[in-house]
């Protein structure tokens, strides 16, 4: 695959953001924002989709992505390619919705992890859908079950697991997945920290019958009611980590120091084809990619 140009699942082109006068050409269902594949969808669009993979029985796994995890995926190769076999990377932050935006994709918008889990858990509920819930500890869990099945009656929970806070051994990983695959769950919501969700969810993608994965970070920590949620207008404005950090200065003040001036310096040297951002994968969305067609005149 060129350096220049990738293909979506659909054929659609889409430009890596190298040199060249068809850069910044508007995309067709994603764009290639700093060499990671981010959809357009809004919250809307992100549940229709999800809501049609698993009458579809597609399955795949969801990244949650906001510019932190971008900045993460530029050092992480493993990283970034999980990110590009996803079936879908929604923009959780304004910075990756303005960026979208200005690449020709006007109704795009946030797809917040916790508002994406209530949208599904209250939409899904007339398909029947089934829902598995693995991270955190168990009384967050079973926090998280009562306020889920209190806000949506007859939303079905069909099991939960809370893994030591270590790596899995070969037997435990066995074990979960014969409990997810016993429990006929439609969605697997993992609820761990970044970027042990996403390895997880490219690890055991294949040994799971459910549908969809899904990694919703902190939501479990928001609808348990452990942690608080920025107000509205803050998680609209953008400026929604410095809420973060005034809440977690210890643990967050570094990551916001790099984050920040990071992906604004990156994103201003791939829109001025300073430096190019290829999406080097063999499967784009978990499909074969195909190969480039020629640059169209």
């Amino acid at each position: 695959m060129s350096a220049q140009q990738n293909r979506t699942g659909d054929g659609a082109d889409v430009w890596s953001g190298a040199p060249g006068p068809h850069r910044g050409t508007p995309l067709q269902g994603w764009m290639n924002l700093l060499g990671v594949r981010i959809s357009a969808v809004n919250l809307e669009t992100a549940t229709s989709r999800i809501l049609r993979a698993i009458a579809r029985d597609e399955k795949g796994y969801i990244c949650i992505r906001d510019a932190h995890g971008v900045i993460r995926c530029q050092q992480d190769a493993e990283l970034r390619r999980i990110h590009n076999e996803a079936f879908m990377v929604t923009p959780d932050g304004m910075p990756l919705v303005w960026s979208l935006r200005q690449a020709g994709h006007k109704t795009a918008d946030r797809v917040y992890g916790p508002d994406l889990m209530l949208q599904v858990f209250d939409q899904g509920r007339a398909a029947g859908v089934r829902h598995f819930l693995y991270g955190t500890t168990h009384d967050i869990l079973e926090k998280l079950s009562d306020s889920l099945t209190r806000q949506f009656p007859g939303a079905q929970i069909v099991g939960t697991w809370s893994p030591p806070f270590r790596e899995l051994t070969p037997a435990e990983q066995d074990e979960v997945a014969r409990r997810i695959n016993a429990s006929g769950a439609d969605i697997v919501w993992v609820g761990l920290s970044t970027p042990k969700q996403e390895l997880w969810m490219a690890r055991m993608r294949d040994r799971l019958r459910p549908a969809l994965l899904i990694g919703v970070g902190a939501a479990f920590d928001f609808h348990a009611g452990m942690k608080a949620q920025a107000p509205r207008f803050i998680q609209r404005s953008g400026f929604e980590w410095l809420f973060r950090l005034a809440c977690e200065p210890r643990r967050l003040w570094r990551r916001y120091m790099v984050t920040v001036p990071s992906f604004i310096g990156l994103v201003i040297a791939q829109k001025t084809g300073l430096r190019a951002f290829p999406i080097e994968t063999a499967r784009i969305g978990g499909l074969p990619a195909p190969d480039p067609a020629p640059h169209p005149e």
